[in-house]
C-alpha cells in the first residue's frame, strides 16, 4: 500500500500503543495540535490525554520525566520538536539517559525512545534547521537511528521500544510528505545494519536519512554518464555498520560520503577515518565528502539550497573520482577530500 513517511510514523505509534499499554507519547503540541509535523494528529482522540501528553515548552523537564518513566517500567516516546531544541535537554540525554546503566553497575536500564525532527530545506532558518545526529552518535550509551524510508520509519519504532537502552530516532523534516510503498504485513525492522539501496561497481555513495533520496537521484544521473554508483544507506549512526561500509568500498574502490551536517568534526569524518583504517589498500582515489556549508542555515530559499548538499554536488564529486581519479574532486567550499590511493600492500 502507498503511504507517506508521516503516516508511517503515526501508524507505528498507534500500533505500539495498542500492543503495549506501557507506551505513551509526550511532547510539545503532540495532543490537541496533532504534532508540529502532524505526525500525532488524531491520536489524542483515540488514546486520551493520559497517553498522548501535551507538555510545557520545557525540553529538559519533560525529557527528564520520560527518563524517569522509563526507569519506572513505562515505555515512553518523547518527541522533541526539532533537534535544535534538544540542546535544552542535553543534560538529561547525555548525563542521565546515556550513563545510568553504567553508573548503576548494570542495575538500571533506561528504555526511552526520543524522536526528533532534523535537517534543513523548509526555510525555517538557523535555529530550526540543523543536522546534529552526528553529535549524538559520539555518545556511548545511546543508539542513533536515521530512518529514510517509510518501511524503516514504520518498523524501527517498535524495535526501539523493545530495546532496553535509550534510542534516539532522527526524522528528516523533508521526508514527512514523501510517499512510498509499505507492505500490508510490514513488521519490525532491525535498528542495526546498513542497506545497499542500489548496487554499483564504480563508486560508493554513502549516506543516511534525508540525503538518501538526493543520492539515489545522483546515482541515476551518474548512470547517464556511464558511471555505476552503489548507494549505501547507513540507517544507524551508532553503531555504524563497519562491515557494510568496508564491503562497498572493496567492491567499487572509490567512496563519496554525503552528509547534510557540517564537515568539520562531523559523522562524515568518522566514516572516512574508518574507511582509511579498514580499507586503505582498496582505494583507487581519495575519499571525498559532500557536506553542508559551515554557516548558520540561511533563511532565503536560494541560500538554503546553496548551504545544503544537492544532486549536482554529489554528481560532480563522484565524476571527479571516477573520471579524474580524485584530482580536483572538491565540490565547493564545504566539500573536500581526504584519503589515499590503492596499491599493493607492503
Amino acid at each position: 500500500m502507498k503511504t507517506t513517511y508521516r503516516e508511517a510514523v503515526r501508524e507505528a505509534i498507534r500500533e505500539a500503543m495498542h500492543r503495549d499499554e506501557r507506551v505513551f507519547l509526550m511532547g510539545e503540541d503532540v495532543g490537541h495540535y496533532g504534532g508540529c509535523y502532524a505526525v500525532s494528529k488524531g491520536l489524542l482522540d483515540e488514546f486520551g490525554p493520559e497517553r498522548i501528553r501535551d507538555t510545557p515548552l520545557a525540553e529538559s523537564g519533560f525529557t527528564g520525566a520520560g527518563i524517569g518513566a522509563a526507569l519506572g517500567g513505562m515505555r515512553p516516546i518523547v518527541e522533541i520538536m526539532t533537534v535544535n531544541f534538544s540542546f535544552l535537554a542535553l543534560d538529561q540525554i547525555v548525563n542521565n539517559a546515556a550513563t545510568l546503566l553504567h553508573m548503576s553497575g548494570g542495575a538500571f536500564n533506561v528504555p526511552v525512545v526520543i524522536r526528533m525532527a532534523t535537517g534543513g530545506g523548509r526555510q525555517v532558518a538557523a535555529q530550526h534547521s540543523r543536522s546534529l545526529e552526528g553529535w549524538y552518535a559520539h555518545i556511548p550509551g545511546l543508539r542513533i537511528v536515521t530512518p529514510a524510508t517509510v518501511e524503516d520509519a514504520r518498523g524501527m519504532l517498535w524495535t526501539a521500544l523493545e530495546d532496553p537502552d535509550p534510542v534516539l530516532i532522527f526524522e528528516h523534516v523533508m521526508l514527512y510528505n514523501m510517499e512510498g510503498e509499505l507492505a500490508e504485513d510490514a513488521g519490525p525492522v532491525p535498528l542495526e545494519g546498513a542497506a545497499v539501496r542500489r548496487a554499483g561497481t564504480d563508486v560508493s555513495l554513502i549516506t543516511y536519512g534525508g540525503s538518501l533520496w538526493k543520492v539515489l537521484e545522483a546515482a541515476d544521473e551518474l548512470a547517464s554518464h556511464g558511471i555505476s554508483a552503489e548507494v549505501l544507506d547507513l540507517r544507524s549512526l551508532r553503531p555504524l555498520d563497519d562491515e557494510a561500509i568496508l564491503a562497498t568500498v572493496a567492491r567499487t574502490h572509490r567512496a563519496v560520503v554525503v552528509d547534510e551536517g557540517w564537515r568539520t568534526g562531523g559523522i562524515s569524518a568518522e566514516i572516512t577515518a574508518r574507511i582509511m583504517e579498514g580499507a586503505f589498500y582498496e582505494l583507487d582515489a581519495p575519499v571525498v565528502r559532500v557536506c553542508g556549508v559551515e554557516v548558520p542555515m540561511p533563511y532565503p530559499a536560494h541560500l538554503e539550497r546553496a548551504a545544503l548538499p544537492q544532486v549536482a554536488d554529489i554528481v560532480a564529486a563522484a565524476r571527479g573520482l571516477v573520471e579524474g581519479q580524485g584530482e580536483g574532486a572538491d565540490a565547493g567550499p564545504a566539500r573536500g577530500s581526504a584519503g589515499g590511493s590503492r596499491g599493493d600492500a607492503p
